[in-house]
């Protein structure tokens, strides 16, 4: 039962977030044709451009994979 009321709200909350458009246009998460190589496409273009400008750029990686282990 759970599992289906989680199913309801996570389809109610993305429509109503769709229909006020509240996601940024970079969002890559949670949306239909996105994905985590869509999000590293436009990171990888963006230092690709900067570096085509003469730009400095400096990337910033954090992994929290671990941080939610602590039960």
């Amino acid at each position: 039962m759970s599992k289906f009321l989680e199913k309801v709200v996570v389809s109610q909350l993305m429509s109503h977030l769709n229909r006020h458009n509240r996601f940024s246009s970079f969002q890559s998460a949670y949306e239909r044709d996105h994905s985590i190589e869509t999000a590293l496409l436009k990171v990888v273009n963006d230092l690709l451009l900067a570096m085509d400008d003469g730009k400095l750029s400096v990337l910033v990686l954090l992994d929290l994979s671990a941080a939610f282990d602590t039960i």
